[in-house]
């Protein structure tokens, strides 16, 4: 399936007051808007994700899965910065003629959210029926809660937290280290920071992962190895994974999109904005998360009003809210049967 793009024509003005113009977004749907306008499940991706999200998402949406065409109408929009379909900073500046590199203006989370407000208003779209995002996509549908409590009817928040933590924000600047210590980065090329990119994803994945989940995966099977671990191979070709789909400035910006998320910011407070959140919240938390750690994931849940919280035990880290669909599935679906108010969702935890 192709992306579609919306363009708009007026003036985009950021949170920071910085203006672009010729806005573009990438974006999919799948299914159709029901009679009652009541069946949208709009899906927020992750920091190097895209707008199929039934490519990367196999297994809980999609058909036949929890979210499915032929019951919901999906929507799934490109972010803002990233290179599948959305204005990013590869796009050519409109004053210039030339691509925006390190030029393109620094934006937020809110940003983000915006722009993808002025797509749903394009695509007919009045309530959300469900809004859900992991990790950097649970920042967007957090602040889309707030921004517009009355328009978000279900919350589905993943592994995310109400604002940056310095630990996030210090394994991002360290991506970002590794990027500007690549020379090419800074010569406004296409191909720029491709080397500093790999040791950035290289970084990230330390983070999405964990001990165990190394100790498992990544086990040598003899004792006599003094090179070329697996560990090391895994690293390397994951880095160039990354490198081959995505590209540097896109990764440098939204690394501090990230870092910039507190939806305290002109708010009074963070505890002050997250009480604004009308929708029915499900708050779910990874056990083995190092980025996101658990205790960010009940802190929302003690700070929304409508809210429940359930615990994902995963392998996976961090990671586990993209490969652990079958568990995401039984505890949405009891999310759904359930009065959600302080209540904690107890299911069978996975291995």
């Amino acid at each position: 399936m192709n992306t579609e793009i919306f363009k708009y024509t007026q003036t985009f003005e950021l949170e920071s007051g910085e203006q672009l113009q010729q806005l573009e977004i990438g974006f999919h749907t799948y299914g159709r808007l029901n009679k009652e306008r009541d069946n949208v499940v709009w899906v927020c991706h992750a920091l190097t994700a895209n707008a199929d999200v039934f490519d990367w998402w196999k297994g809980f949406v999609g058909t036949g899965n929890k979210f499915n065409p032929e019951e919901h109408f999906i929507v799934c929009a490109n972010i803002l910065g990233s290179p599948y379909g959305t204005t990013n900073p590869l796009s050519t500046n409109p004053a210039t003629g030339l691509p925006y590199f390190l030029t393109f203006p620094q934006f937020t989370i809110r940003d983000i959210v915006k722009a993808h407000q002025l797509l749903a208003s394009h695509l007919g779209i009045g309530n959300i029926h469900i809004l859900i995002g992991g990790s950097l996509g649970g920042q967007q549908a957090i602040e889309w809660g707030i921004i517009e409590p009355n328009r978000i009817k279900n919350l589905i928040l993943i592994a995310t937290n109400a604002r940056h933590s310095p630990w996030g924000i210090a394994f991002n600047e360290s991506q970002r280290l590794a990027l500007s210590a690549d020379t090419t980065f800074n010569n406004n090329t296409i191909e720029g920071g491709q080397n500093g990119l790999k040791a950035a994803r290289s970084i990230a994945l330390l983070s999405y992962r964990t001990y165990k989940t190394y100790g498992i995966t990544q086990q040598e099977e003899v004792d006599s190895k003094t090179d070329n671990f697996k560990a090391s191979t895994y690293q390397d070709y994951q880095g160039q994974k990354l490198v081959n789909r995505f590209n540097a400035y896109s990764y440098w910006y939204l690394t501090k999109v990230m870092d910039s998320h507190n939806v305290g910011r002109n708010r009074n407070g963070v505890e002050k904005a997250l009480s604004l959140i009308k929708a029915r919240t499900l708050v779910i938390g990874i056990k083995s998360d190092v980025l996101f750690p658990i205790e960010e994931q009940e802190y929302l849940f003690r700070h929304i009003p409508k809210s429940a919280f359930a615990e994902l035990d995963s392998f996976y880290g961090h990671d586990g809210f993209l490969i652990e669909t079958e568990a995401l599935t039984n505890i949405i679906t009891s999310f759904f049967k359930t009065d959600v108010k302080g209540k904690i969702i107890e299911l069978q935890r996975t291995a």
